[in-house]
């Protein structure tokens, strides 16, 4: 082998373990903090599993939602209905993996206000945008895009918000709503008109006796 050659090979392996260093030492560096944050919000959901009230999701759901934002690698969510958080926190928990970030909007300043404290205590304020509002109107103005949303405020307007979200989900996006198995009033109207919609896709999730509509669309 010649000198040049034995020169050329030195340099290459030595370029290849340093950046095999390099990788190894960011995934240590990385590794441990975000154990630490699925640790943490593992213990506060799990700790206050029966806790919840004031039309939150019930466990089931969160994590099916959890799982939705995952293994889509979904980044711009939005949530309208906060109510005290639960499903926040698991969508928060979810995007902290994607790289993503979550608008919340919640109407009653008393649970918006107990939302943000369990935010902090789960360790998920980071990956939220908590807003005090009316949603009728401030769907209407968020200018997106998104590539997944959770319904889960007044039922008779779940059909309007779809409408005013729709123009600005991301084909692939998702648009889901909470408490669909006993389909009635706004609920029915809603299932009726999405599901007749031949750009989304629609299935119910019945993890929970609530039940979950998930409409994937397809095409603009």
């Amino acid at each position: 082998m010649s000198e040049a050659l034995t020169k050329f090979f030195i340099t290459f392996l030595s370029l290849l373990i340093l950046i095999v260093g390099v990788q190894l030492t960011v995934f240590v560096q990385k590794s441990p903090a975000q154990t630490a944050l699925d640790r943490r919000v593992e213990k506060f959901l799990n700790e206050n599993r029966t806790k919840w009230h004031d039309w939150n999701v019930p466990y089931e759901d969160g994590r099916v939602l959890y799982h939705l934002i995952i293994k889509n690698n979904y980044k711009r969510a939005l949530e309208i209905g906060t109510s005290t958080g639960h499903s926040a926190i698991w969508m928060a928990w979810a995007l902290s993996k994607t790289g993503g970030k979550l608008i919340t909007i919640e109407i009653d300043e008393s649970r918006y206000r107990i939302a943000l404290e369990n935010f902090k205590k789960a360790g998920v304020e980071e990956w939220i945008e908590a807003r005090l509002a009316d949603a009728h109107s401030l769907v209407k103005e968020l200018k997106g895009p998104f590539d997944f949303v959770f319904s889960d405020a007044d039922k008779d307007w779940y059909t309007q918000y779809f409408k005013d979200v729709d123009p600005k989900l991301a084909v692939g996006g998702c648009f889901t709503a909470h408490n669909v198995a006993n389909a009635f009033g706004g609920i029915k109207d809603f299932l009726d008109y999405v599901k007749n919609l031949p750009n989304y896709q629609t299935t119910i999730d019945r993890s929970s006796s609530a039940g979950i509509s998930i409409s994937y669309k397809k095409s603009n």
